[in-house]
């Protein structure tokens, strides 16, 4: 398998909560470099939906607790290469970002990556041999949960039975970059 770009996001609130998204970021998201794009809701327009539409063709959104389109589904479960990812927005989720409750949508979906939002807050975990991952508010855009977001957003980078997970966040103007790897268990092996 080739390699495969993910883009992954949500939480934009735009124009509610935020304005745009950062130019530190748009500098980045290039057409033509990643194939695909998952965002967790709360795109809230049609011109946001545009643009990712403009960085690459195949674009997932599940709906957010703020987005007027009622097309979006609730979940959604997509296949590339070995992995299962599933999505889902996160408010529907008791606590929200609860990690038990998240492992209860992941065994439901049959996922081997979950990809939920609206904590508006970066996290990832592997768990039972699943990665988990919230790419946070790519806007910065405020929570319920906290005034003080750090806009973020992930692309993994999908590698056979492997995902490198690059992790960016805009710290005082500046854009910071961690790295995360994943990797399936071997058939019938535990990690």
């Amino acid at each position: 398998m080739n390699k495969v770009l993910i883009l992954v996001l949500g939480d934009l609130h735009i124009p509610h909560r935020a304005h745009d998204i950062p130019p530190q970021f748009k500098k980045l998201l290039v057409p033509n470099k990643i194939q695909h794009i998952f965002c967790t809701g709360n795109l809230c327009t049609k011109e946001a939906y545009d643009y990712f539409r403009s960085l690459a063709s195949d674009v997932h959104i599940v709906r957010g607790d703020f987005d007027e389109n009622t097309s979006y589904p609730e979940d959604k479960v997509v296949t590339i290469g070995q992995f299962k990812f599933g999505l889902c927005h996160g408010h529907q989720i008791v606590p929200w970002g609860d990690y038990e409750a998240l492992a209860m949508l992941q065994r439901k979906l049959d996922a081997d990556i979950l990809i939920t939002g609206h904590t508006h807050e970066f996290k990832a975990w592997d768990y039972d041999d699943k990665f988990f991952i919230n790419p946070g508010s790519i806007t910065g855009a405020y929570s319920g949960l906290s005034s003080n977001v750090v806009p973020s957003f992930a692309l993994m980078d999908i590698q056979d039975s492997r995902v490198i997970t690059y992790h960016y966040q805009l710290i005082d103007g500046e854009v910071k970059v961690a790295k995360i790897d994943f990797s399936l268990p071997k058939k019938g092996e535990k990690k």
